[in-house]
Formats: C-alpha cells, structure tokens, sequence
C-alpha cells in the first residue's frame, strides 16, 4: 500500500473521526479530573493516574478504529464490514466531537469563575488569618534572623545608629510574606556573636542570618551586609553600599528586596516602604529618634525619660515623623504605670498614637501603640483589638502586636486563642522575656501547670534580674499547695515589691500564719498606690472575701492594669460565685464568664 492509498484508508475507517473525538472527550474527562476530583478530596494521583491511561489509550482507540467499524448491524471487524456492504459514514463521531467540545469548554470556563470568586469573596479576617498562616508554616528555608550590625565607626557613641538600623531592617523583613522574622528580643542576644551560625540558627529556629557591619563617617554610611546559611555558616552573598545619610532608607529597602529575591519570597505590596514605615526626610531627625529607641529599649524610668528627650527632638525637626510618635507614646504609657502618676503621662500617649495613626495609617507600630492606649489605657477594649489586629495585619511578624494580641484575647476570657496566640509570638521571638512570661500567663490561666512553669522558668533564665521574673513560679506552686517551693521562689524574687506579694501569698500557701499576716501588712503599707490587684489576690487565695472586693475596688479606682486579668486569674476562683464579682465584671466591660 502506497502512502496515498495508506492516508485515504485512514480516513475511509474514520480513524482521523476517532482521533479527533477521542482527543475531545480525554480533554473532557482531563477537566472533570482536575476540576471535579478536588471537591470530593479525591488525592491528586487519581488525577494524574486518569491523564497517563487517556495518554496510553490514545494509540489503542486509533487501532481500534483501523480495526473495526461501527454499522447499522453493531460493531464488525472492517473486512467483514466491508465484504457485507455495511459501512460507517462517521456521523456517530461528529455528534461526539460536538458535545465533548462543548462540555469541555463549559466546565473549563465554570472551573475559572469559581476559583476566582472564590478567592474574591475571601473575607478580611480570612485574608488576615491566611498572612498568620504564612509566617506560621514558613518553611526552614523561608526564615531569618538578623544579627545586630556590628558599629566599626571607631565611637561606641554611635552604637545606637547600628543598633537602630539593625532593627529596621527587622522591620523591613517583616513585611515579606511567607518569610518568618525573628524579633529584635531574640536575634539581639548574639550581638556578641559568640556561638556559630549553625548553634544560632538552631536556637532561633531559623535557616538564614543576616549579619553586616556599619561604618558612620560624617554625612555618609557604608554597611556591608552578608546573607549566611544558618546551617554551615557559608555566605549566600554579600554586598556593600557605600551611601550618603539622606539614603540611609533606600539602602534598607535594597537589602530587604535582596533577601527577598534570594529566599525566593515576595514584598508585601509595592507602595514606597520609607514611606510606610513612617521614616523622616530630615537626617538630624532620625539621629535623634534612633538614639531615643536607643534609650527606650534599655526598659527603665531613667532610659524612658531620656527616650522622650531625643523623641520631642525629632517631632521638632520633623512634625510628621510617625515612628517618633509612635515610641514617645508607648515610653509615656510606661511612664505613667511606673511611677502611678497617670496624667498627664497617659493623655500624652493617647494624643501620640492617635497622631502617628494620623500620619501614617499603613505604619503596624503606629496601631500597635494605639491599641495598647485603648485596650489598657482607656479600657476600650473593642476598639484595642481592632488597632492591634491592624498593626498584625500590616506586619505579621511585629513581637510587639503579637504579644499585645496574645494578651488582650486572654484577658477577654478566650484561653484557647490567647493560649495560640502566646505559642504563636514566641515562636516568631523565642528568646523574649515578654514572649516566654505571656505564654507562662497563657498556660497558668489554662490550668496547664506544668508547661506554665517551663514558660516561666525560661523567662527567668533569659532575664533573671528583670521586675516579677519569679512571679509565675510562686504562684503556680501556691496553686499546687506546695508552700515550700512557692516560698523558696518568692526569696528569689528581684523586685521589692513583688517579693512582698510573693511571699504574703507563699507564707499562707505554707501554713505559717503569723509570718503570712506579717508579710501581708508590709505588702499594704508599701504597695498600697500600685499593687492593690495583688493585695486582693493574696485576700483571696486567704478566703477572706469581704477584703479581697475592697481592694478590687481600690484597684479599680487606681486603674490599676492588673485588674484586667479579673475573668481569668485562678487565684480569684473563690470569688467568681459571689455576686460582686460579676458586678465589677460588667463595671470594667468583660464578659461576665469564661
């Protein structure tokens, strides 16, 4: 047979009719595969199991067709066919052809509209959760830690600018999606870098450090920046950016999109970051606010006075500058906790964070500042979850609204939620003091005992000198009955005012009476004006209700912080059937049962 005659037989036998219509239907039953086998949670190698026999059968259909023929009389071996007169004119296959077509392209075209408004109709929370859900699965090779810089500028003076820049660059991580960032907190204890790449990654639960140096001479910077794998201590690369000071914020944004493009993740947005984290044109400006974050993260009332001094110095040079704004109101809201005297400290942090909210509505610390102001502050608490799920919106990765969050959905009764949202904080900041004691509270609230003391010791461990570093142990082994381990806790207690609470509380824990009463009055007459909440509690873990209520009420009247945690304090259980309890409940705007 000649290659004429062979063409004109394939088409006599309708095999080009077969394999046009076979080609139709496969890419029919292909959709329904891809699009109809998900929906029934059908493993995805059903689907590629279904491609790879359409793919084989192809061959088989057309020998097939050579084969056989379909007549009037059924299906018949084509020479019998042929001998008997009896032959297909291949209208059977156009009808195929056409009605195969069509249901192909339909469910194509309904496949696409439903995963588009699927994804179109996601909600808001959905959309937050889904950022949460990214940072929280980032995979080992999506993570970082950045290291200090080291200050080779040959003056210790300028260790606050390294510093500073160390942290926006932290800042300026966190706002890639899927890239999990470690906090400040916890990649600032290897400043000294003492331990190796390999043993700091694995304390950070990381796979990548970014590590540089920084030289400030005069009017310009070089930072020489190295990404690092984690796991041998090889660079990924590095690079050097000589630069005048006015561009300290473009170089910021180079290095983030360099580690994006190695991580192989993507910037949130494309709007001007400089602009979003609230960052002054003025130079003098930030020298100022950075040695003002200097003083603020040294965490005392000394350092926090000092910090409002260098922060009015940057809003004098730069009215606008958020991030100032943002810091003076969260060192005045300390202000006015540590020293009792709430005002005018609490009005100025209020008008600060409503004024860096102003500014800058994209800036995560702005809202995490305002909604610590309402949520703390002014007790509004509605509106102090709705800014501090903004700032964890804009920034997922931010420790300050993932331990703001974690607090405040505690003291509103969720436990479960507050409980994953500690877990949640301290995996993005595991080294933090703050991260390890609200998890510790999370856990002692819940009833988890045991891994509440874990939290607490570790806390302890990373900052043993810190204020009610001891606090979490003492009362978890009151709550155990086991006086002498509360007692022996309670000594160890660095803050004065704590260890009177502590031991008030330890000595009655231990049956020591006289020594209880005797710590008791010490803890009234030296911290009547700031530890009222604790003096209700050590009444109430006494029993003695009458004057648990009337210290209740003094710490409400002092706005007191502590008495936020009224739903979900253990110690207060011998309360919660009494009907004044539920009063000061529906008083402070909680619910009035977890």
């Amino acid at each position: 047979m000649n290659s004429g005659n062979f063409f004109s037989e394939l088409k006599r036998r309708n095999v080009y009719k077969v394999a046009v219509a076979y080609a139709v239907v496969a890419w029919l039953l292909m959709q329904v595969a891809s699009q109809i086998f998900p929906f029934f949670e059908i493993p995805n190698w059903v689907v590629r199991l279904v491609i790879l026999l359409l793919v084989i059968g192809f061959p088989i259909a057309l020998v097939i067709a050579w084969a056989f023929e379909v007549t009037s009389e059924g299906i018949k071996r084509t020479e019998a066919a042929d001998a008997a007169g009896l032959r297909s004119h291949g209208g059977t296959w156009i009808y195929v052809v056409l009605i195969g077509a069509a249901l192909s392209v339909g469910l194509f075209f309904v496949g696409r509209y439903i995963a588009g408004h699927a994804t179109a109709r996601a909600p808001s929370e959905e959309l937050w959760r889904s950022k949460q859900s990214d940072v929280a699965t980032a995979g080992p090779d999506k993570s970082i830690a950045v290291l200090p810089l080291i200050n080779e500028s040959g003056d210790p003076k300028d260790e606050y600018f390294s510093d500073g820049l160390s942290e926006e660059l932290i800042a300026a991580l966190a706002q890639i999606s899927g890239l999990k960032v470690i906090g400040r907190s916890s990649s600032f204890r290897f400043k000294d870098r003492k331990e190796e790449p390999r043993t700091i990654g694995e304390k950070l639960g990381v796979s990548t450090l970014l590590d540089g140096t920084v030289r400030k001479q005069g009017d310009r910077v070089r930072i020489v920046a190295e990404l690092v794998n984690a796991a041998d201590g090889i660079q990924l690369w590095t690079r050097t950016f000589d630069r005048h000071l006015k561009d300290i914020f473009a170089v910021q944004e180079e290095i983030a999109r360099a580690v994006a493009e190695s991580l192989k993740v993507t910037l949130l947005g494309s709007q001007d970051r400089p602009a979003q984290r609230g960052a002054p044109s003025n130079v003098e400006a930030h020298n100022a606010y950075l040695q003002g974050h200097f003083h603020f993260q040294r965490r005392n009332l000394e350092d926090y006075r000092k910090a409002v001094g260098y922060f009015d110095q940057a809003i004098r040079l730069d009215p606008d500058y958020a991030l100032a704004y943002t810091e003076r109101s969260e060192a005045w809201s300390f202000i006015g906790d540590l020293t009792g005297q709430h005002e005018p400290a609490w009005s100025n942090a209020r008008s600060d964070a409503e004024k860096a909210v102003a500014i800058a509505p994209d800036l995560a610390e702005a809202h995490a500042a305002l909604g610590w102001v309402r949520f703390f502050i002014d007790w509004k608490f509605a509106e102090g979850i709705t800014a501090i799920k903004r700032a964890k919106e804009l920034s997922p990765a931010n420790p300050t609204a993932n331990d703001l969050l974690a607090r405040a959905i505690l003291y509103l009764g969720r436990l479960d939620e507050g409980e994953r949202r500690a877990r949640h904080a301290v995996e993005l900041d595991p080294l933090s003091v703050i991260a390890q004691s609200n998890l510790a509270r999370a856990l002692f609230c819940a009833g988890k005992l045991d891994e509440a003391d874990a939290a607490a010791r570790k806390a302890a461990e990373l900052q043993p000198a810190s204020a009610s570093s001891r606090r979490w142990q003492t009362l978890i082994a009151a709550q155990r009955g086991d006086g002498e381990t509360a007692l022996r806790e309670a000594q160890l207690e660095p803050d004065e005012g704590y260890r009177r609470f502590e031991l008030a509380l330890a000595q009655y824990v231990r049956g020591d009476r006289a020594a209880a009463d005797a710590s008791l009055a010490d803890l009234i007459a030296n911290g009547r004006d700031n530890l009222a909440y604790q003096i209700a509690e050590v009444y109430a873990v006494r029993g003695e209700n009458d004057k648990a209520f009337e210290w209740l009420q003094i710490s409400f009247d002092n706005h007191d912080t502590g008495t936020l945690t009224l739903l979900t304090d253990p110690l207060l259980r011998g309360l919660r059937d009494d009907a004044r309890y539920k009063k000061f409940l529906v008083k402070l705007g909680l619910p009035t049962a977890l």
